[in-house]
């Protein structure tokens, strides 16, 4: 069985489309496991509507995504865990997917499938993969960084399947932070474990820009950057591993940009000199560029180009 663990904060409006592509799976041996982080709108009464006994919701107070997941995790009773979060959907498919992923690559604990990006007025973008090996529509992803770095993420946390004990193994997800929880998570695992990949695309990621601009202008990046750090231990630790120098310079340049948009130059030029330490490319050099010239002439050009 499969379980199926949804993270829930305040989705009232996308949470029943999102189970709803649950319910349409072809593939039907699961259950689902919501948990509601403490949401303040009608989230929780929407799933309660839908009356499903394969659906057992769970309540804690808000304690972010992670937490979540984890106690998701831990209340888990199947062998896989698929995760999708709570205005994510899936194809009819995808757990079919990866079923047919765990019969054919049983030396694989991870297993994932292309997703596409999309909008709240249903326009769809494809993500880019470059670097992929196999030649045929699946097989396994054996250079997961080199991925990463040239291309989209293959995979996103509404896009994959992980063997509940090897995701544990890990230790979940890190608690207390605010971002960089999943790329965090999966360079902890894509450096233990194989990855079994899908290119079909088979999950629809919501890109809500609202959502996505409130949330930047709440959000400012910690002080002490947890992620960074032990993305740096990783690197130190596994320094041949092709596209880990990169994929941790992005990154720093993700950082720089949110202390660009927040007019902090001092932050800013600071990320971007980390992110040249591990990669020195076109773009870094642009953003250490842009975060020595007045943050509102450096925002207008971000913004053009982006």
């Amino acid at each position: 069985m499969i379980s199926v663990v949804i993270p829930l904060y305040n989705k009232e409006k996308q949470i029943e489309r999102t189970l709803r592509s649950v319910f349409a799976q072809t593939y039907t041996d699961y259950e689902i496991v919501v948990v509601n982080d403490g949401s303040t709108d009608g989230s929780a009464a929407v799933v309660e509507s839908l009356d499903d006994p394969r659906i057992r919701l769970v309540t804690q107070k808000n304690a972010g995504v992670s937490a979540a997941r984890n106690r998701g995790i831990r209340e888990a009773r199947g062998e896989y865990i698929a995760f999708l979060d709570g205005d994510d959907e899936w194809k009819p498919e995808f757990l079919e997917t990866i079923t047919r992923l765990i019969r054919e690559y049983p030396e694989c604990d991870i297993f994932a499938t292309r997703y596409s990006m999309t909008d709240t007025h249903n326009n769809f973008k494809e993500i880019t993969l470059n670097n992929i090996r196999f030649r045929n529509i699946s097989g396994i992803l054996d250079n997961y960084f080199e991925v990463s770095a040239s291309s989209h993420p293959p995979i996103m946390f509404s896009s994959v399947t992980i063997r509940k004990n090897v995701i544990l193994s890990v230790g979940g997800f890190p608690e207390g932070i605010k971002a960089g929880e999943d790329l965090l998570t999966l360079a902890r695992l894509a450096l233990k474990y194989r990855i079994a990949y899908d290119t079909s695309t088979c999950v629809f990621f919501l890109i809500d820009d609202a959502a996505k601009n409130q949330d930047q202008k709440e959000r400012r990046p910690a002080e002490f950057d947890y992620v960074g750090k032990e993305l740096k231990k990783l690197y130190l630790s596994h320094k041949t591993t092709k596209g880990l120098r990169q994929y941790v310079s992005i990154w720093h340049k993700m950082r720089c940009r949110i202390f660009i948009s927040k007019y902090d130059r001092k932050n800013a030029f600071k990320e971007s000199l980390a992110a040249l330490k591990y990669d020195i490319n076109k773009k870094n050099i642009v953003f250490a560029v842009l975060s020595l010239i007045p943050p509102k002439q450096a925002n207008q050009i971000i913004n053009r180009f982006s």
